[in-house]
């Protein structure tokens, strides 16, 4: 009875997470293999108390029990159960529908008048929106390239970034105009300065013209052709962005060169990256590349959460065309959308960049409401890398034979 109450007491105060659809304990991999193997042995000792013959010395921490796979077939059926990495790259579910059909997969006939209200939206959405949209969307788009066209035959000097500045700014807010963006920013007196870097977590390709339509920055990215393309070269012209040719993306130091030579000049824009890599669903902020942070500039962090109730602003790349994606973003009811602006970060004293990577990102998804993981957004694509098997190997071999340190000592 008393070691019943034991146990009770320790599994009320024991920390758990309740990010997903199961309760993991926050305990690491030795004190739940001691634990496993603790229950184990007390089990083994209830059964045999009876017996009159004496038993041998309990098995030493460091040899391998039969008890330790339980631990590994069940972290492995957890992860199949809720999958906390695999989710964060499709739209999120709501719980209501709202009108729009992509929102609901289960749907099914509820009422002649709910398909009435469904059938005006899609008249109102698709015969008076999204034309409307289009046009401010081609119209924005446009004078971007004419006007910074011509701002690029002026010279370098305080005129030309004052007409820049302001050029950039209109054509960003007609492109906000196009999708029915409803933003609020919060903390304005935290906006990113010249010669920082601003981070932000990343849902959408429009998260760039959300940041940019309440101030200007120096975007980075690689050159495309096409549209884009003819964009990326107006825009140049106009302003320092930081455009790179596909061979180039791969040479970490020239990238971490050319960023670096940026922020040194206080005269330049901030500039904006998205240290994710890739499109998350809104939910959950991904782990950062460490290579923005190896500079050494102060770090302007930002949090973008939209709300899915209005309009999906999530991009699955894998499933949807540029164009697609952005005609369904038009045609929903509007891109409902808040903006925090966090206070500047520096890299402490004996902190390297992946720690000030992570200590960012923490402070992002604690501001945002968002779930803070460590996996790599590589994994939309790729397969886990070995370095990750590896770690949880080195752990449990630890355990087994110890340290150096612990078996010069024995």
């Amino acid at each position: 009875m008393e070691r019943g109450a034991k146990e009770k007491n320790h599994l009320l105060y024991k920390p758990y997470s309740l990010h997903g659809i199961i309760a993991k304990e926050l305990t690491s991999l030795e004190e739940e293999l001691k634990e496993i193997r603790r229950n184990g042995s007390s089990r083994e000792l209830d059964g045999s108390a009876s017996a009159s013959t004496t038993t041998g010395p309990a098995p030493s921490s460091s040899e391998f029990e039969m008890s330790d796979t339980f631990y590994f077939c069940r972290r492995g059926i957890e992860s199949i159960v809720d999958d906390e990495v695999t989710k964060c790259f499709s739209a999120e579910e709501l719980d209501s529908w709202n009108l729009l059909t992509r929102s609901n997969y289960n749907f099914h006939h509820i009422s002649t008048r709910l398909t009435v209200l469904w059938g005006l939206g899609v008249v109102i959405r698709y015969g008076f929106l999204l034309p409307l949209r289009l046009t401010l969307a081609i119209t924005g788009v446009s004078l971007l390239v004419v006007f910074t066209t011509m701002i690029g035959f002026l010279p370098s000097g305080s005129m030309k970034n004052f007409l820049s500045e302001k050029v950039h700014l209109m054509c960003y807010r007609i492109c906000v105009r196009a999708l029915t963006a409803i933003i609020t920013y919060h903390h304005s007196e935290n906006k990113p300065k010249n010669g920082g870097i601003c981070v932000a977590n990343h849902t959408s390709p429009i998260d760039i013209i959300i940041l940019a339509s309440d101030g200007c920055y120096a975007m980075v990215g690689q050159i495309h052709g096409g549209l884009m393309g003819l964009i990326q070269k107006s825009m140049v012209k106009a302003c320092p962005h930081i455009w790179f040719e596909r061979s180039e993306v791969k040479d970490r130091h020239l990238v971490a060169k050319r960023l670096s030579d940026h922020v040194k000049d206080k005269s330049k824009l901030p500039i904006l990256i998205f240290p994710e890599g890739t499109c998350i669903n809104n939910t959950s902020v991904m782990m950062f590349k460490k290579g923005s942070f190896e500079i050494g500039s102060t770090v302007y962090p930002v949090a973008i959460k939209y709300d899915p109730r209005f309009g999906e602003a999530f991009w699955n790349s894998s499933k949807f065309g540029m164009v697609n994606y952005l005609l369904r973003m038009m045609s929903s009811w509007a891109i409902v959308c808040s903006v925090w602006y966090l206070p500047p970060m520096s890299r402490q004293e004996g902190e390297d960049a992946a720690q000030f990577a992570n200590r960012v990102k923490a402070a992002i998804a604690r501001q945002g409401g968002l779930v803070d993981l460590l996996w790599d957004g590589g994994l939309k694509r790729g397969k886990v890398k070995d370095t990750f098997k590896e770690e949880q190997q080195k752990l449990y071999s630890k355990i087994l034979v110890g340290t150096q340190e612990d078996r010069s000592r024995s």
